[in-house]
């Protein structure tokens, strides 16, 4: 019998097997046990089974080798590589051939008890039985967070920080050297960009690196956050993200209009979270844009109504909640149901809502009531703006722990590159530091609901002061290290380029680009290959990953060389000497001097005449280093 490579549809495997199931028995390593006589029940018998050896890897949520046992139709499908049963034939089926492996490569399951000769034979009978499924069942039962806050008492600990005195045992046990720091220059320009989100001028930072002041890290930290403008117009970038809030839309139907006022003078004024959150939901004058911004799109389809989309961002952005899936029958991927769904969506409608299972009405009318009723009630018979104004109060309640969860993992997974819990917008799923997550959310709502208090005290930790460390996303299990590296926004990048071309003619001491943040200018092509949305959608993350489209972009786009030529010119004109440029170009791109193969490098493009050519195609090298285009 001829043999061929075969991929494990359960881990996505390579291994040999016959062309055929039959003969699976030929190259397992145990025998195929014989067919019971007895009717196999899957209550009884099959649920726990799976539930012990394959729920971890196939169920809830994750599907290794894009196979999930979830329900009977995803079980019948099969993974990445075709169907891993074959009903009526438990013999000839795949999954009974890993079963019975005992090739640590290969077997299933690849962790803890291997499954006995008889329980395998279980397996194999109700295959061949035609693997009757309890009518209703799921493995899909999603973990739900608790929603109420809850108390964290800091262990005892020669840390100053906090943060780094819940995660020292947490680094001990996995062997994280907590005292492992970033130099100065890392430390700083890390700091600029995640703070303000732009790059430190050579003045700023050879004066950080070259002071003896013990506390010039934190005293740096503050001095960012209270430049207030350049924090607001950094920080704008991602709020018009989440609250799909665009420059160039045409506004119409009662949609409201841009929020970029008030977003920003919020930001400025470091508005409570809190009363954030009410006015965004329960809008005030200049933020309806929110809320009544989702107009613009107009209705999809009966899951997209105008009052579907808003409970489906309110919860998303503030709850870190995905109701989507529940908007159009019940969720596969969370237990939330339709009827929960539509409930929630009733409370921004003026009048009663017909339910709709794909599109299709039910007959039943949905009543106006929150998501979690355990942290408060809406009065299903008050008129909508009574609704709103109930549900802002409710969603910004201190009983409403979800709130302030969900926004200090979307700063942690800012600052780190990856949240304590993941996705970002899936807050029940389960948290590498339950107790860290719990005392920074309680202790942003202690202090007021202050932003800039949680982001100071993230980013005065040791644990943000570690070396930066690629993510491992083929790890079974994530272990914290330190900050995940990243690549610069759209914005950042931008703003990055004009700062150093600002720097040929500014003074030593002005920081800024020498124009409009690029935060605060319209979507051009240029960044919207480098990653910013249209925001037609919420988007409360970016991809991090570059792509050929902005490999192309970078290399032949004529943004880039514009930008380019414009520096070039800018340092032709500047009257400093080839070696002045070049020391110049490479303290305001990298933060560092040259090292004395680059500056040879360098002098040989540049030559004598500081032709503005030569400068363009060194400050485009510079440009496309990853040491400028990466957050370390």
């Amino acid at each position: 019998m001829a043999a061929k490579k075969f991929i494990n549809p359960l881990g996505g495997v390579t291994f040999f097997i016959c062309l055929t199931f039959a003969n699976a028995e030929e190259l397992a390593d145990r025998k195929m046990p014989p067919a019971l006589d007895r009717k196999i029940s899957f209550s009884d018998d099959v649920k726990p089974l799976l539930e012990r050896s394959c729920t971890n890897c196939h169920a809830r949520g994750k599907d290794k080798g894009g196979f999930s046992i979830d329900h009977i139709h995803s079980f019948m499908a099969g993974g990445d590589s075709g169907p891993a049963v074959m009903k009526g034939k438990g013999d000839q089926s795949s999954l009974v051939g890993l079963l019975l492996s005992n090739d640590p490569e290969v077997r299933m399951p690849s962790k803890g008890q291997q499954l006995t000769l008889d329980e395998v034979a279980i397996i194999r009978t109700w295959i061949d039985q035609g693997m009757d499924w309890e009518k209703g069942f799921t493995f899909g039962k999603f973990r739900s967070a608790p929603i109420k806050p809850r108390e964290v008492k800091l262990p005892e600990g020669p840390e100053k920080n906090p943060i780094d005195r819940i995660l020292a045992n947490y680094l001990k046990a996995n062997n994280v050297d907590p005292n492992s720091t970033v130099s100065d220059r890392v430390f700083a320009r890390r700091a600029f960009l995640d703070t303000i989100g732009l790059l430190p001028s050579s003045y700023e930072l050879i004066n950080f690196i070259n002071s003896d002041d013990e506390l010039k890290r934190s005293n740096l930290v503050e001095e960012l956050l209270n430049d207030s403008n350049n924090y607001a117009e950094h920080w704008i970038t991602f709020w018009n993200d989440c609250f799909r809030n665009s420059y160039t839309r045409q506004y119409h139907g009662g949609g409201g209009g841009k929020i970029t006022d008030w977003l920003k003078k919020s930001l400025i004024e470091n508005k409570p979270y809190d009363q954030f959150v009410k006015e965004l939901i329960n809008p005030v004058k200049g933020s309806d844009g929110f809320i009544k911004g989702i107009s613009w799109r107009g209705t999809v389809n009966a899951s997209q109504v105008n009052e579907m989309q808003a409970a489906q961002n309110v919860a998303q952005v503030f709850m870190g909640l995905n109701i989507k899936c529940a908007s159009c029958h019940d969720s596969f991927i969370n237990d939330w149901t339709l009827k929960q769904t539509y409930s929630f969506a009733s409370i921004f409608s003026d009048s009663p809502m017909d339910i709709h299972r794909c599109d299709k009405p039910t007959g039943e009318k949905a009543t106006p009531a929150f998501l979690y009723p355990e942290i408060g009630e809406i009065d299903p018979l008050a008129k909508r703006p009574d609704r709103v104004r109930q549900l802002a109060e409710i969603i910004t309640s201190k009983k409403n722990g979800r709130l302030s969860r969900t926004v200090v993992n979307r700063l942690w997974a800012i600052f780190f590159g990856r949240g304590l819990v993941e996705p970002v917008d899936e807050m029940d799923n389960p948290t590498w530091n339950q107790d860290l997550l719990d005392w920074l959310a309680m202790d942003f709502v202690n202090h007021g609901y202050n932003l800039k208090h949680t982001i100071a005290l993230i980013l005065t930790s040791k644990a943000y002061q570690m070396p930066s460390v690629p993510l491992d996303e083929e790890s079974d299990e994530y272990i914290f290290r330190g900050p995940v590296v990243k690549r610069m926004s759209a914005e950042q990048f931008l703003d990055g380029i004009d700062s150093v071309i600002h720097a040929a003619t500014k003074e030593p001491k002005e920081r800024g680009t020498g124009q409009k943040r690029a935060s605060m200018r319209n979507l051009n092509r240029l960044m919207q290959t480098l990653g910013r949305p249209k925001r037609d959608v919420v988007v409360t993350r970016r991809e991090s990953v570059a792509t050929t489209a902005q490999l192309i972009e970078l290399s032949n786009g004529k943004t880039v060389a514009d930008l380019m030529t414009r520096a070039g010119e800018a340092w032709s004109q500047s009257g400093h000497n080839p070696e002045i440029i070049i020391n110049k170009l490479f303290s305001t791109t990298l933060g560092r001097e040259p090292s004395k193969k680059e500056a040879e490098s360098a002098k040989k493009i540049l030559g004598n005449d500081n032709n503005p050519q030569a400068i363009s195609d060194l400050f485009w090298i510079l440009a496309m280093h990853p040491e400028f285009q990466l957050i370390q």
